[in-house]
């Protein structure tokens, strides 16, 4: 038998596919990971063709990596590997014509 150590109390570890979707708009779904206070982290897929339903503001700092596809903001394309942040006060509106799929953190304020 393991013993359990302070680590492991603090810690928390999920399977990613085995957090329920959630869609946020057809084509659009949405994996909330555990939280603290710190941060909340969360995973997107986006169907090809699909756009944010909404211009996302932000109140704190927020940041994505692309983990496959290609996310558009504006005019710029960010393909797999990007990382995008976000700081607060800004705002933007991510499509793609590929599909995609993003992790994400948002920072909570401190």
């Amino acid at each position: 038998m393991r013993e359990t150590t302070e680590t492991d109390m603090l810690k928390t570890a999920v399977q990613v596919e085995d957090v329920a979707p959630v869609e946020v708009a057809p084509g659009i779904v949405r994996r909330r990971l555990p939280r603290t206070e710190y941060a909340g982290g969360w995973l997107i897929d986006f169907a090809p063709g699909t756009e944010w339903p909404e211009v996302d503001v932000h109140a704190t700092e927020e940041r994505y990596y692309v983990l496959s596809g290609e996310v558009i903001e504006g005019t710029e394309r960010h393909g797999p590997g990007t990382y995008v942040v976000f700081a607060p006060g800004s705002r933007h509106r991510p499509r793609t014509e590929t599909g995609a799929r993003m992790l994400g953190f948002t920072v909570s304020p401190r």
